[in-house]
């Protein structure tokens, strides 16, 4: 009779422990370490004759004429313009319904050999992100028309993400600045990204070791990039290593816990 009623007790034990897991070590306020991070980007503008060019930021090809006028763009429904100020200065701004989504002013150097883009992102809820590229030209085009890569990235407005549970057996991936949210179980499953900038992106997760997981995100069900999430010993460092399809340098964000 003892005998028996230890294993009910074991059992329980058991079940109660599978049923509620020791909390996940990467559940936490995160603040970005922009001079620790790298993010790596790259740009396409070819000559189509006249002032048609055709850009490619990572999302597909899009061909507009250059003169400030907004025309439909390639991505999300949104529409593009570039506005030429003088020779070596464009304006190129994206637009949804209207709304202003994005900025940058490019200015090319004396020798057109770098680029640099003031680049501002203004959020639903009135706040921008600010951040500063220089890019280098990597082909023989000529004036703005060239393949870019950038060769410093500056981040000027703080950046953030949490992590917190999601449905008990899950994590959610918050990103305030970005209005977007990554809500993902560890069953192999893609789980639409959710929020104002969420887009077409769905997301999956897995768990490699107790301090390392992976995420895989995907457009209409072709994957855009991979993201190993790694965890420091003293749990006070995340980096997160973001490889992009067609890309061969890595994003490497670095994280300090709040």
């Amino acid at each position: 009779m003892f005998r028996r009623i230890l294993e009910i007790l074991l059992a329980t034990c058991f079940a109660t422990s599978m049923a509620w897991p020791a909390e996940s070590p990467f559940l936490g306020m995160w603040k970005l370490d922009s001079s620790k991070s790298r993010m790596p980007d790259e740009m396409k503008v070819e000559s189509k004759g006249g002032n048609k060019y055709t850009f490619d930021f990572g999302g597909g090809a899009e061909t507009i004429a250059v003169d400030g006028t907004d025309q439909p763009g390639g991505y999300g429904g949104t529409t593009l313009s570039v506005k030429p100020e003088g020779t070596d200065t464009w304006i190129v701004e994206r637009k949804k319904d209207g709304r202003l989504m994005l900025r940058g002013t490019w200015k090319l150097s004396k020798d057109g050999n770098t680029l640099s883009d003031y680049f501002r992102e203004f959020e639903s809820d009135g706040s921008t992100l600010s951040m500063d590229y220089v890019y280098q030209r990597t082909d023989g085009g000529s004036g703005f028309a060239a393949d870019w890569q950038s060769i410093k990235e500056t981040l000027n407005s703080p950046f953030l993400m949490e992590v917190k549970e999601f449905q008990g057996d899950g994590l959610s991936f918050i990103f305030p600045a970005e209005q977007r949210t990554k809500n993902l179980k560890f069953d192999g499953k893609d789980y639409p990204n959710e929020g104002a900038n969420a887009g077409p992106v769905s997301s999956s997760v897995r768990q490699v070791d107790e301090r390392t997981l992976e995420i895989t995100d995907k457009v209409k069900a072709k994957v855009m990039d991979t993201e190993e999430i790694s965890l420091s010993p003293d749990r006070k460092t995340l980096t997160v290593t973001m490889h992009i399809v067609g890309r061969d340098k890595p994003n490497v964000l670095v994280f300090e816990r709040k």
